[in-house]
């Protein structure tokens, strides 16, 4: 099995197209990372593209599309790295953008998972919403990033461009010490999607771990962004939510907000 330092690990799952625009670049700016592409078993012709196309790239391929947190599970357990990287396939690289965070994650052991500014690909001066410049939790626990507050995105102008302790690191473009990520037991696998990183941060924060967020590397994510109203995967959003605050805040936190949160919801 090749081991290296660095693990760049690419969860696909009929993204053919990003794959093809995006995965060039990847491997342009990557050259000290063993670059992965773990396949959910998709429909379309995205492995036999790689095949074809990117003989260089490791394809590891999952028995089924159990979603990201398993899908990510499964594939990490067959990588050997020090950290792992895991990149959303929409996700545009820049020139440089892994050495910074692993310069920061080296001097200092305690730093188990971190992200870069991530900037939105349609409107490049702009922060994306999947992430921005760093994530928190407010008194109530809902997620929230600098530079982005539920649908009010941030134009970026070098405000929030300080290395600095956050609380969760967003899942489109996380870096992350193997040995931390293994040590609580990997993402959460009854997270299909969405959520499972802002729990991964904060059980590795609970032992003592912590996460960062590092602007002096950047990349583009073309996101969804905000959601429909009606949208099912918005009463999954919530339902994840609650389910995050109940396995990871305190006895104190839940007693006295878990009612106002049922009521703000």
């Amino acid at each position: 099995m090749l081991s290296s330092k660095v693990a760049v690990v690419i969860l696909n799952w009929n993204g053919k197209s990003f794959l093809e625009k995006f995965l060039p670049i990847v491997i342009k700016y990557s050259s000290s990372a063993q670059i992965i592409v773990a396949d959910n078993q998709s429909s379309d012709d995205s492995v036999s593209f790689l095949k074809q196309h990117f003989p260089e790239v490791r394809i590891i391929i999952n028995p089924s599309n159990d979603g990201f947190s398993t899908g990510y599970n499964l594939a990490l357990k067959q990588v050997e790295a020090e950290y792992f990287v895991l990149l959303n396939s929409n996700v545009e690289v820049t020139e440089k953008w892994i050495e910074p965070i692993m310069d920061l994650m080296d001097s200092n052991k305690k730093i188990a998972a971190c992200q870069p500014k991530i900037l939105d690909y349609n409107h490049k001066t702009t922060f994306e919403y999947a992430g921005a410049a760093g994530g928190f939790m407010d008194k109530y626990g809902y997620p929230f990033c600098r530079g982005r507050i539920f649908n009010s995105l941030e134009e970026d102008k070098g405000q929030y461009n300080n290395s600095t302790e956050v609380f969760w690191a967003t899942g489109a473009c996380m870096f992350v010490r193997a040995e931390a990520f293994w040590k609580v037991g990997g993402f959460d696998d009854d997270y299909f999607a969405h959520m499972e990183e802002i729990d991964v941060c904060w059980r590795m924060k609970n032992i003592g771990y912590q996460i960062y967020v590092e602007p002096k590397s950047h990349v583009y994510h073309v996101g969804g962004g905000t959601l429909n109203k009606l949208s099912p995967l918005n009463f999954l959003n919530f339902r994840k939510n609650l389910i995050t605050l109940t396995k990871n805040a305190s006895i104190s936190f839940l007693f006295f907000k878990i009612i106002y949160r049922m009521i703000l919801d």
